[in-house]
């Protein structure tokens, strides 16, 4: 079930989560292969805490990774990939089901490789879904700010 914060912020944007049965989506692989389309489409949100203390989100294609020198460059500082346990205690979400939609007082970056496709897929704060929608659309209703980290 799409949680509430999520479903919120699509049915305010006119958008709706294609859903599938449960646990069948959490990797960019999985959730490309059951929505039948790129991995590169797959808007995968990954959340980093910086030497500095701050949480950040990056939402980013499926089929890249992310290049620790970009990402430090462009941050300013160090970073390592959010534990499981701070992922949820600060999105609400589990790794797998992480969405930008109803994130509160973390910055959110969304990289420019996702520009390339016309229909991108964010999941919807479950580990079975994803939500159709262009870069324009993800980048205006999350306010992100646009990066290139990922090699």
């Amino acid at each position: 079930m799409i949680p509430s914060k999520v479903q919120v912020v699509l049915e305010a944007n006119q958008l709706a989560a294609l859903t599938f049965e449960s646990g069948s989506t959490p990797t960019s692989e999985m959730a490309a292969a059951k929505i039948n389309c790129l991995v590169g489409q797959i808007a995968k949100s990954m959340l980093f805490k910086g030497k500095d203390g701050v949480f950040r989100l990056f939402v980013c294609p499926g089929d890249r990774r992310v290049d620790n020198k970009k990402l430090k460059n462009f941050i300013g500082v160090k970073a390592r990939m959010a534990t499981a346990h701070e992922t949820f205690l600060l999105t609400d979400f589990k790794p797998g089901a992480v969405c930008p939609f109803g994130i509160e007082g973390i910055e959110i970056f969304i990289d420019c490789g996702l520009a390339s496709y016309p229909v991108i897929y964010p999941a919807a704060g479950t580990n079975a879904s994803g939500v159709p929608m262009t870069y324009q659309q993800l980048q205006s209703i999350t306010n992100a700010v646009e990066c290139d980290i990922m090699i």
